[in-house]
This record gives C-alpha cells, structure tokens and sequence, in this order.
C-alpha cells in the first residue's frame, strides 16, 4: 500500500509539473511571437538595405510638403543609418524642431513626439552616434542633408547624431559649416517645400509655433 501511496504522487507530481510546464509555454508564447516577428522585421530590412542602389533616393513626407532627396554613395555609415531608420518608421511622426529662416531646418529628435519634454527637444536620438564621414567635395549646398552633431569640445572626432539632420536652406550662410560636419545627401526636388519651412513661424528657441511634422520617409529608387 505504502509503494502505491507514493508512485501516486509521484503521479500527481509529475502531472502538476507537466501542467506547469504547458502553462509556462502558453505564458511564454506572446513574447515568443514578438521576437520572431522583431527577427523577421530585422531580416526584411536587410533585404532592403542590400537591394538599394549605391546613391537611393527617399521621399521626406512633411506636413507641408514632400522634400526628395538623393544619399551620396561616398558617405556610407551615414547613407545605411538613414535608410535602416527610414525602413524602421523611425521619422514618422517627428517634428523640425530647430528652423532658421536664411540658414537651415532640423529635424530627427524622437523626443519631439512628446510635447511634455519639449524643453529637452533637440538633445534626443536612437542611442548611439554615426562615426564622422567628412568629405571635402560634399558640401553645404542649397538642399544639403547633413547630420547634426554635438559640439566639438564635448565631441571632439566629430561624430554625428544618430538620427538628426539638417536640411541646407540657405548655402551662403551655410558654407561656414563646410568640413565641420558630415554632409551625406541632396535635395532633388521640393526646394520650395524646403522654404516653406524655413519661413514658418518660430518663438525664442527657433521651434515652430505651428508644428511640422514628418508624416514618413520612403524609399522611391
């Protein structure tokens, strides 16, 4: 009696255990999908990023207007940085936060979808920067994409945001900044979207009274 007593928890051990087990599989199960979704998300966006031509071309969709614009193929740390974030859905829904009317418009600040930190826009990115891609014969011409950065006495190697730029509005007021930061694309067409923006108006710290969105960034050729 005393063997059958016991292989009968034993029984009831192992059937607690196995019930356990399945519960901890189901519970594990959502995590188990999202991760296989975030590989294949990962995997997609490598695809693309392999297929793209040396210099791709993205639509930047704004609130105001569609800004196009062309990635220089000698700036590639920059130009796959920007395309992975774009693939990402990162700018969606970003602001230009920073706008000089006669000088340039930036944008790429995640924290600029929380009005409650406005006081930090401009200080936000993805977490890492991009290593400097500075280049003589890109410079900062009308339309110019070029990354934002922090100063050089707290970033001496001059490494770039890893999501903000700015758009050249103005090359003459702009070519001071030649050789001091990465310029890694151009503008092709929506020069006067460009404009646009640049003219909107701003309060003390340069930010739009109105905002200007990023509604997405596409990939066109």
């Amino acid at each position: 009696m005393r063997h059958s007593f016991t292989l009968a928890l034993l029984c009831a051990a192992l059937c607690l255990v196995s019930c356990g087990n399945r519960n901890s599989k189901k519970s594990e199960s959502p995590k188990s999908e999202k991760d296989n979704e975030a590989v294949m998300d990962s995997l997609k966006i490598s695809e693309k990023l392999a297929a793209m031509p040396e210099e791709p071309v993205f639509d930047i969709i704004t609130t105001l207007g569609t800004i196009r614009v062309k990635l220089y193929s000698n700036t590639p740390k920059h130009r796959e940085n920007f395309a992975r974030l774009a693939f990402e859905g990162f700018y969606d829904g970003i602001l230009f936060h920073r706008v000089i009317n006669g000088f340039m418009i930036q944008t790429g600040d995640p924290l600029s979808k929380e009005p409650e930190k406005q006081a930090s826009w401009g200080t936000g990115g993805p977490g890492y920067t991009v290593p400097a891609e500075i280049l003589p014969e890109n410079t900062h011409l009308k339309g110019a994409l070029a990354a934002a950065r922090r100063s050089d006495r707290a970033n001496p190697l001059r490494e770039s945001s890893g999501s903000q730029f700015y758009i050249v509005q103005d090359e003459r007021t702009c070519a001071q900044l030649d050789g001091a930061y990465t310029v890694f694309g151009q503008t092709i067409e929506g020069f006067e979207v460009i404009d646009k923006i640049a003219s909107v108006a701003t309060d003390a710290r340069d930010c739009p009274l109105s905002p200007v969105k990023i509604v997405s960034v596409k990939l066109v050729k």
